[in-house]
């Protein structure tokens, strides 16, 4: 089967824009998530919001909060679908202690910044983030504008 008629797709799904500009993004883990068979058509049809997600670890295991994946009006009847429950991330061992220092040690939080397909499976990118001050926003948002000037100006030249 050639690449043009494969049926999987490919690419992002959804993207936490809103913390990219809260936090300062340090370290980067791919995770899986547990899902159920509804929330994976769902997903294939773009009914994700990552906007308030939240990574958690409890009992050595890692979960997200506040993931909506809203049920499609085709979904079954005897299934009983829940936008938002927590999921299961999966990860491995050496990953969840990584993200727990980060939590303990450093006080930094877990952010989930993107939601795209690999392959066949639905992944969420996760970070260990450090939130931002007010002025630190600002200083970002110079450094971007100045770099856009930059660039117009080296168009016209």
């Amino acid at each position: 089967m050639s690449k043009k008629n494969s049926k999987i797709p490919t690419g992002t799904i959804a993207l936490n824009k809103k913390a990219k500009h809260e936090f300062s993004l340090i370290d980067k883990f791919e995770a899986g998530v547990q899902l159920q068979g509804w929330e994976i058509k769902s997903i294939r049809a773009g009914k994700v919001n990552l906007t308030d997600s939240y990574v958690f670890v409890k009992d050595g295991e890692a979960f997200i909060t506040n993931l909506t994946i809203q049920p499609l009006n085709q979904a079954s009847t005897h299934v009983i679908c829940s936008p938002d429950r927590v999921r299961k991330l999966l990860l491995h061992k050496r990953e969840i202690e990584q993200l727990m220092g980060g939590l303990d040690r450093q006080g930094l939080t877990i952010v989930a910044t993107a939601m795209y397909w690999k392959a066949c499976w639905a992944k969420i990118e996760v970070c260990l983030a450090k939130g931002k001050q007010e002025h630190d926003k600002r200083d970002a948002i110079k450094d971007r504008d100045w770099a856009r000037q930059k660039e117009r100006m080296m168009k016209k030249a």
